[in-house]
């Protein structure tokens, strides 16, 4: 691979990396929120006891879940990313040397 190839590459991995970190950012925000819901909810439905009050925390806690997923693979693609662009670097110095 030639090195402007790898030079470019290696820009888009980094742009992408930087647009993944920020992904990560807002979905961590997203997170908190959604857990503080569940657990909000979850307290209403054990004090009141009632099934409405069991469903809102099951739905509560089914869009905490979702998020919590989102953001695992948001790190496993920020990890794929930084993988890949140790690789890109490694190239660039073995045709620096």
């Amino acid at each position: 691979m030639s090195r402007a190839l790898v030079e470019r590459k290696l820009t888009q991995v980094a742009a992408r990396l930087k647009e993944a970190r920020a992904e990560l950012g807002v979905v961590e925000e997203q997170l908190a929120f959604f857990a503080d819901a569940a657990d909000d909810m979850r307290l209403r439905a054990l004090v009141s006891e009632t099934p409405l009050a069991g469903r809102e925390h099951h739905e509560a806690q089914k869009h905490a879940d979702a998020m919590g997923r989102q953001r695992a693979a948001v790190l496993g693609s920020i990890a794929e990313l930084e993988r890949a662009q140790d690789e890109l670097l490694d190239r660039l110095l073995a045709e620096v040397r």
